[in-house]
């Protein structure tokens, strides 16, 4: 059993990328854009581990091109949630028995890997599903993700430090408890259906 007690790195906003012409960057979005236009991807759902396909296919275009296909989702239904929630469920107990410095290091590697490898994918991708130009792109999903995941793990290290003051002869700690259940989330993009969550909640 690994003994310290552990500190994440302190997390720092992403830098944006500018984008400008001839930038590094702008040719390897503009790549990934071709590469993207290029092809039409069959998208499953992702229940588990598993790719799950159904028979209710939905195409794929650009809000500011729609004549073109960028491919099919797999569209579900009730027993597509219902594999879910079991799936999450049954994943429970291996992710809250992982040490929080091991469940940190993976949201941590993720972001690694959004600012840097696949970075460009993410940005190309949003700008052809939600007609974003480079720079929103960038702000809206790359660097808005990276931050999500860096920060909430050092949010999370600054919750678990907060322990009640003892008194003498006595030690109080608190061991903060795993969600219970299951979380359900869907698309579409972020912050777009947030909006319209708080916006049905407020009427």
């Amino acid at each position: 059993m690994p003994k310290g007690i552990y500190k994440v790195p302190v997390p720092i906003n992403e830098p944006v990328k500018q984008y400008a012409s001839g930038s590094p960057e702008r040719k390897e979005l503009q790549a990934m854009l071709k590469t993207l236009r290029s092809k039409q991807l069959d998208i499953p759902m992702y229940i588990g581990s598993k790719e799950v396909r159904s028979n209710n296919k939905i195409r794929l275009a650009p809000p500011h091109d729609h004549k073109h296909t960028l491919g099919y989702f797999h569209k579900s239904d009730k027993k597509h949630i219902e594999q879910a929630i079991t799936a999450a469920l049954a994943a429970k107990e291996d992710w809250a028995n992982l040490a929080w410095e091991h469940r940190a290091a993976i949201f941590l590697k993720a972001a690694d890997l959004i600012a840097g490898p696949y970075r460009a994918k993410l940005n190309a991708a949003t700008m052809l599903g939600q007609s974003k130009n480079a720079f929103q792109a960038e702000i809206d999903s790359a660097c808005e993700i990276i931050d999500f995941l860096r920060f909430n793990v050092s949010y999370m290290q600054e919750i678990y430090a907060d322990q009640p003051i003892s008194s003498p002869g006595v030690w109080n700690r608190l061991e903060w408890r795993p969600l219970e259940g299951f979380v359900y989330a869907l698309t579409p993009f972020n912050l777009q259906l947030l909006q319209v969550i708080y916006q049905r909640a407020v009427q």
